[in-house]
Order: structure tokens, then sequence, then C-alpha cells
């Protein structure tokens, strides 16, 4: 079932969803590909605004890099590439904010043709955010007549590209920092009916301004908030009584659904219920990478049991020193004393240190606790210690007792309860 598909299926009464994989680590990718190989299902992978654009982002990627990094890895598992589909998340003026906003917005429109050009084709057009001198937070009204601009620039590639009739919009006005919050979250408030209708009704209004009422059916969902979030030590769970009247606003709008932001770290059954409750598309990020972390860290603890002092990779301390060396990544995120700092970089669930891993000393480090483990046998005991769900399903047969294959099995962990929640119920 294709993204297309899905929508219509779920509109249809289905409670089916997809999830949507937020990340440009490659082994976050591989294990999200694997997964989809042994769901048997298409898998979505969106790159943000901020990671890839038309300069590189700070991956140092640009759109087309990015689709050939995903399908590169597709390939090798033996993943046809018609099941990945390509997203751009938070494409528009994110990155520019401190900019004029008619420079920004040229920037933006720019970005969203690199996108459609490269192929990706579930657009998230996202203009809440205020550039300079604009209001804050940006009126709903601007939103819209900027998201309307990128449409038409979006529309128009997508006729070059051959794609005008797969490519699908998100819009939305109400989303999560890209990147995540600075401060400690307080209480969560779903979206007010309310701000989602006047959300509708002005995208709606300002496509039709540029000519592009056509194009609303291919408007496939609306980014709202059901009141789910983390922070750097909480999560707030899903609340289904909370969004009673929330969840009716699209029953008019016949190929539409919602989309939920941060989801990340919620339990199965509360992705299931999102899923239940129409959130139809649920973006996870952060908790993919926070899994490689647990992954990485105890595959360390286990090399530090097997291999010489003098010969270990000492990753945890490698990465714990040159995000010392190097706090841009986190310092406004993680405050507080030098021990909560210390246990935010390494532990929270906002994972600032997946900004880390392209250090060429990390990715050294990395291959070398690899390397080293490769060159022993995992004690069974051992591994039952580090890595029990890993140890089980070793136990079981269904897992080889080597060290990729236990990461990549430990970041699936992250994508299983998204996996069960998206599939029929």
């Amino acid at each position: 079932m294709n993204y297309p598909e899905m929508i219509a299926a779920h509109k249809d009464g289905q409670t089916v969803g997809i999830y949507s994989i937020c990340s440009a680590d490659p082994t976050v990718l591989r294990a999200s590909l694997l997964q989809a190989k042994a769901d048997d299902t298409s898998v979505l992978i969106e790159a943000t605004s901020n990671q890839v654009d038309q300069f590189g982002g700070y991956t140092g990627m640009k759109p087309p890099q990015f689709r050939e990094l995903v399908f590169q890895l597709a390939d090798e598992i033996g993943l046809p590439r018609e099941r990945v589909i390509l997203g751009g998340d938070h494409l528009g003026p994110n990155t520019w904010q401190k900019q004029e906003p008619a420079e920004a917005m040229e920037k933006a429109v720019e970005l969203v043709r690199a996108y459609v050009a490269a192929g990706f084709t579930k657009i998230h057009l996202d203009c809440s955010f205020s550039c300079k001198g604009d209001p804050y937070p940006i009126t709903d009204e601007i939103a819209a007549e900027r998201a309307a601009m990128m449409l038409v620039a979006a529309e128009e590639e997508a006729e070059k590209a051959g794609t005008a009739d797969q490519i699908r919009y998100v819009i939305g006005t109400e989303v999560p920092v890209p990147g995540g919050h600075q401060e400690e979250l307080g209480e969560i408030t779903p979206t007010s009916p309310e701000a989602a209708r006047t959300t509708l009704a002005k995208h709606r209004e300002a496509f039709d301004q540029v000519g592009l009422t056509n194009v609303w059916p291919k408007i496939s969902a609306l980014v709202v908030q059901p009141a789910v979030e983390f922070d750097h030590l909480k999560v707030v769970d899903y609340k289904t009584e909370g969004t009673k009247e929330l969840r009716n606003v699209l029953d008019d709008e016949p190929t539409l659904v919602f989309e939920a932001h941060s989801t990340d770290y919620q339990t199965t059954e509360n992705l299931s219920q999102l899923v239940r409750d129409h959130w139809a598309i649920l973006k996870v990020g952060p908790g993919l990478t926070f899994n490689l972390r647990e992954g990485l860290f105890a595959l360390a603890h286990i090399e530090d049991e097997l291999i010489p002092e003098g010969q270990r990779s000492n990753l945890r301390q490698v990465i714990e020193d040159r995000m010392v060396e190097d706090p841009s990544r986190w310092e406004v995120y993680y405050t507080g004393t030098e021990d909560e700092q210390r246990i935010a970089r390494r532990y929270s669930y906002s994972d600032r240190m997946r900004y880390y891993w392209p250090d060429e000393v990390i990715k050294e480090a990395r291959a070398k606790l690899m390397s080293n483990l490769d060159s022993v046998d995992i004690p069974l005991p051992l591994l039952s210690q580090y890595l029990p769900l890993q140890y089980e399903r070793v136990r079981e047969g269904e897992l080889e007792n080597r060290a990729d294959a236990l990461l990549m099995d430990r970041v699936r962990d992250a994508i299983r309860p998204y996996a069960t929640a998206c599939h029929k119920q």
C-alpha cells in the first residue's frame, strides 16, 4: 500500500496509518528499510529542512544526495525503490528566520523546488516561522499566503519531474519546533477545533488566490497538536479524551488525515490509539537515534569486558570529549549544573548527541568498537546483561550474535511499535 492508498484506506474506515522516519543517520535509515522489508510494506523517509537543503544543510547533503543515499541502502538490502516514499519536512523559511521575509521566502521557494525536482513526493509546506520583522507568532493568513507561494513552485516542478499525480502536501501551522524544545515542557494543550478549521480555511483561500483550487485533493494531511511531546527528561503521553472534538474536524475532508509530530517515546498502545483517532501519519525522529545511542553504549560496555584497556575504542568518552569541545549543538538546550548537563548530553530524550555522530573522530572510534567486537565472540551472559531483548532473539535463533546485527536490531526496537500501530488494527 503506497502513501495515497493508505490515506484513502484510512478515510474509508480502515484503522491503518504510516510512520515517518525523520532521520538522516545511515544506520537508522538501514534499520527502517529492513523493517519495511520484513513487514512487506512501504516506508516513508523524510529529510528535514535543516538537515538537507539546496546548500547542503547540516548533513552536507542536498536533496538528490539524500535520495541516492536512501536508494543505495534500499538496493543493498533488496527493498524495491518503488516501496520507498521520500518526504520533505518543515519546508519553508525555518533555516532563514533571521532574514527579511522576502529574502527568506525566496530561499524557501528554491528549497521546495529542489526537493520536488529530486523526486520527493510528500511535501510539508511549513511557513509557521516568523522571519525578521514578522509578528510572533505568525498569523494564519501570512503562513497560508507563503505556503501558497511554495505550492505554486512545487506544482511547477512536479510537472517537470513527472510526479504531479503522485505528489501530496501537508499543511499546518501548529507544529513542534524542528530540532526540539529548548525549555522544559509544561502542560500541553491539544489544538482547538476552531484553530484547526481556521488553518484549513486560510490555506484553502490562499491556494484559491494563486489559482490552485484544483490542488486541494492533493493536500493529504493537517498537522495539529494532539498533546504529545517530550523534552529532555519526560514524555507527555497521548490522552484520547483530550481530542474528542478536534478529531472530528476532518470528517468533511475526503482526502485529509491528521499528522502527528514528536510522537517519539509514546507507548505502542498510545500510537495505536492515535491511528484510531485519525492521526494516520506518525512522525518519529530523536527516538530512533536515542536507540542507536543505547545500542552503541551497550556494545561499548561489552567491549570494556572483552578487549584489553589499551586497545578499546573508548567510544563513550570520545563522544563526551567531542561534545564538550564543541558545545554548539547542545549548550542552549541543556542547562543546569555540570552533572545535569553531563547526564543530558548522554541520555536525554531530545538526544542532541545525534548531531555528533558524523564527526570524524567519533566515526573512527565507532568503527574501532565494531571492529574490536568482530574479533571476539560475545558471551551470551554478557549479551543478556547489556542487550536483553537482543539476547532473547539470539537465543530464539532470530538474530545473529554479531555487533552490527545487534545494533541494527536495537534501532529497530524504536520502529517496531510504529509498525504495530500502523498496520491494520
